[in-house]
Formats: C-alpha cells, structure tokens, sequence
C-alpha cells in the first residue's frame, strides 16, 4: 500500500513470477519424468512437496509447478509424454 493506503498494483515482473500447478504426482519418479520433459523442452519448473512424497509417497502429492505464463505449454509438453504419466496425476481440482 502506498502512503494513501491504496492497494498498488503489482509489477510485471511480479505477475510475471506467479507460479501455478500443472500436475501432482503419488509416485515420485513419475514427478522426475514430468519435470526432465518440461526441463528438456526449456520450460523452467520446481517441485513442491518433493521431499515429503519421497519419504511418504501414499500421503503427499508432489506438486509440478511452472510460470503462469509457461502453462500452457507445460501442459502441451506433458501431454505428449505418453504412459508414463496417468490421467490421475493432472491437477484439476487446484489442490
């Protein structure tokens, strides 16, 4: 807020830097071949949740996360991995 109290509006740069999920996986290789695909294709991502499903893979989720303005093409990557990537492991619930 600015000295008026008024909400200021975010940069570029931050709306930019917004992160959003593009998939969550129950096994943790699964989230390794999603990220290595995206990584492959230059598309900059991180896992959130990683070391938690490594140690309890049956209760937490890793989450695939990218740049809100790398979605779509994260998403188009991930399509196209094949088997290696179930219908249940895409977010779509924004869990």
């Amino acid at each position: 807020m600015d000295e008026r109290g008024t909400a200021l509006a975010p940069k570029d740069d931050d709306r930019n830097d917004r992160l959003v999920m593009v998939a969550r996986f129950l096994q943790p290789i699964r989230v390794q071949i999603a990220k290595g695909a995206l990584e492959s294709a230059g598309i900059e991502c991180f896992v959130q949740g990683e070391n938690a499903n490594a140690m309890l893979s049956f209760a937490f989720r890793a989450r695939l996360m990218v740049r809100a303005e790398d979605e779509a093409a994260a998403r188009d990557v991930l399509s196209g991995a094949g088997e290696d990537l179930t219908p249940e492991d895409w977010a779509d619930d924004g869990e």
